[in-house]
């Protein structure tokens, strides 16, 4: 069931998920942010990715503007596979709402924790320092750096989460 939710946007909008099939719409997301998402293949993975693991779309009843995806590695253990907010709505809240969503939904599955890989600092790349900083204002901890993971220019760093709800047992 849709739970409306409110960010600094002027309208309510709701997120729906987590089994859904939205390919098209998460495609015309992640394609509105071609800094991050400009790598043709990984792009379409991401999109085949939002009908085989668990997403959560946040929009209106006219469209799709942000999505999550997660993968659980582990029975304790999810990774945030993939995070896309329109380009037209980054630093609205959406993404943040998405991520408190989807922390909600694994806490209630007895996750413990949650991670997530981006760009590491060795990277001169303005909008993956965004990356970092927002998973670093979630809460979430460097934990590794993987150089050659995905490619020498593309040095991998794994951050994690502990789940709040593991945390006050």
């Amino acid at each position: 069931m849709p739970q409306p939710t409110t960010t600094n946007l002027e309208v309510a909008l709701n997120i729906t998920g987590p089994n859904l099939s939205i390919e098209r719409d998460c495609e015309l997301v992640l394609r509105s942010l071609p800094d991050w998402f400009g790598i043709e293949s990984s792009l379409l993975e991401y999109v085949r990715d939002s009908s085989r693991f668990p997403t959560f779309a946040m929009g209106d009843s006219d469209r799709v503007i942000g999505f999550l995806t997660l993968r659980q590695h582990f029975a304790k253990s999810w990774e945030l596979h993939c995070i896309a907010v329109h380009r037209d709505h980054r630093g609205s809240g959406v993404g943040r709402c998405l991520v408190a969503h989807a922390e909600s939904w694994l806490i209630e599955r007895d996750a413990e924790f949650l991670q997530v890989k981006t760009i590491a600092e060795s990277s001169p790349s303005p909008e993956y320092q965004q990356t970092r900083a927002f998973y670093e204002r979630l809460g979430f901890t460097p934990l590794e750096v993987f150089p050659e993971l995905w490619s020498p220019r593309n040095p991998c760093l794994q951050l994690i989460k502990r789940l709040s709800a593991v945390s006050a047992r």
